[in-house]
């Protein structure tokens, strides 16, 4: 969202400034999602979100809305949110995605979930049993703990 739209938003009364931005992501999902329903009747959290989200997620160019879909898809599939994938499954449908490449991304969110778990997994059972327990590299994911240096080459 451009700083001059913002603008335009934070002018007007609350309550105006939440049936505009309603319009817009009625026009952009061709539905309201339940949690941006939800939140209207919160005007001071509503609009400061749902300027953060759609600057985030909606107007930056670098990529299209089928591919930031796609990417929502495999998050809310690794999350295992049920009510975020129908969602974002029904908004990629209206933009054209086809059922394999949801199902692609799908596939691509296990393996990095599943790598995760691997990973967590693993390096405790190591902790576990290894004397030399502590030297675990320290360039590892905060969160999955999976080492991202990429190996020397020979």
């Amino acid at each position: 969202m451009d700083l001059k739209r913002i603008k335009e938003i934070l002018d007007k009364e609350p309550e105006e400034a939440v049936e505009d931005i309603l319009a817009d992501v009625e026009k952009r999902y061709g539905e309201i999602p339940y949690i941006t329903n939800f939140m209207k009747d919160m005007p001071e959290l509503f609009i400061s979100r749902m300027i953060y989200e759609n600057s985030v997620m909606r107007e930056f160019k670098r990529m299209d809305p089928k591919t930031v879909e796609l990417i929502c898809i495999a998050v809310a599939s690794a999350l295992r949110c049920e009510h975020c994938m129908k969602t974002h499954v029904r908004v990629a449908k209206r933009l054209g995605v086809s059922r394999e490449e949801i199902f692609d991304s799908i596939l691509i969110a296990s393996t990095i979930s599943t790598a995760a778990v691997l990973a967590e997994g693993t390096r405790s059972v190591d902790a576990e049993f290894s004397e030399s327990s502590a030297g675990i590299a320290s360039s590892n994911c905060a969160i999955c703990n999976i080492n991202s240096e990429l190996p020397e080459e020979d």
